[in-house]
């Protein structure tokens, strides 16, 4: 695999190309991320179900190192947030809206303070977990044909091939005679990090099988504390450049976006920058000393840290509350949908009007 320090070497005119280096490198360096492997499963389904997620709900920042732009929508909408589409009908979304402010307004004093929306926002993110836990038992159940309650490495590896196209039985067959598998490269790699996960999602006393809750360390490791320590040396691994296992700004914003073939495509590789630049400066680096240290990423991975959804819901508040009272009133949340829902709604002022 190409190194961090000889991708690196190349921006400037090799630019175009690095993009293609850098899909490479998510595919054989993050085994929580095999988007590329997934279009060239024959059923997606069954790669979902064997596969950790690419997307975790509810988190900040995802398995590869990317930060999660649909978080501020998750952790205010919930399950709700399928609900807000695009080209779904203004007024309905209002009402949605209307609801759930209400419900975050718990004292009922028709407007929204940091420690109602911090209680939200943990809410909304233990309802993800939930829902995690929930799949996880379908997804459990796929991986262990005969009910016993347990998951083999080589159970796993079986059901994962056979996601890749290849014969069920053959593999089956080989993997109990010991048989050499002939595997490409690039999945092979994906597997060997798929096994390391494997190995830590297996608690005390280690017997390399895998009950339902490890396997859900194992599928969610933002929910594990375990399993967010492995997490979070994984990130610093593909990120940090100098080996000091910590992470500098300039380490943090390296990864590029997109290309630069035009104007368009410059302005989104610099909204990136200056998002990630942000996040690095006032949230991840706790005590502002310009290095992120593993325990400094691992306290701002953790989903269910209070202090951090705190934090989180100061920053939501302080993005629509106009009026400078450090709360939102139903107004400025119809007015900034867009940042609570990803759906815009239009003429918000007159419609509020209208529905009071």
């Amino acid at each position: 695999m190409m190194s961090r320090q000889a991708f690196l070497c190349g921006l400037g005119s090799l630019y175009l190309s690095l993009l293609f280096i850098f899909l490479l490198m998510d595919v054989y360096a993050r085994p929580a991320n095999n988007s590329v492997l997934k279009e060239k499963a024959a059923d997606g389904k069954d790669e979902n179900e064997i596969l950790p997620p690419d997307h975790l709900n509810g988190v900040k920042m995802e398995m590869d190192g990317h930060l999660n732009k649909e978080f501020h929508q998750e952790v205010f909408l919930g399950k709700e947030m399928e609900e807000f589409e695009e080209d779904s009908e203004p007024r309905k979304n209002r009402k949605k809206l209307m609801v759930i402010f209400s419900k975050v307004d718990i004292n009922n004093d028709k407007k929204i303070g940091a420690k109602e929306m911090q209680r939200w926002i943990m809410e909304k993110t233990d309802e993800h977990f939930q829902e995690a836990v929930e799949e996880n038992k379908m997804h459990f159940r796929a991986v262990d044909p005969d009910g016993d309650g347990h998951v083999s490495w080589d159970e796993y590896k079986i059901k994962f091939l056979a996601s890749k196209g290849f014969n069920e039985k053959e593999i089956a067959e080989k993997i109990k005679n010991n048989e050499e598998l002939k595997i490409d490269e690039e999945t092979q790699e994906v597997l060997d990090n798929l096994k390391d996960r494997w190995y830590q999602a297996d608690n005390p006393p280690p017997d390399l099988l895998l009950n339902e809750e490890e396997f859900l360390s194992f599928l969610h490791p933002e929910h594990s504390r375990g399993m967010l320590k492995f997490m979070v040396k994984e990130i610093i691994r593909d990120l940090d450049q100098d080996g000091d296992k910590k992470l500098t700004l300039s380490e943090f914003i390296s990864l590029p976006v997109g290309t630069v073939e035009n104007q368009q495509a410059q302005d989104i590789d610099d909204d990136w920058v200056k998002d990630r630049k942000k996040e690095f400066e006032e949230v991840i680096d706790a005590n502002h000393d310009g290095i992120v240290t593993m325990e400094e990423l691992e306290e701002y991975m953790d989903p269910m840290n209070e202090y951090n959804a705190l934090n989180e819901a100061k920053q939501m508040i302080a993005v629509a509350d106009e009026n400078q009272n450090h709360h939102l009133e139903l107004e400025e949340i119809l007015k900034y949908s867009e940042y609570f829902t990803g759906s815009k709604l239009m003429d918000y002022a007159r419609n509020v009007h209208e529905e009071f």
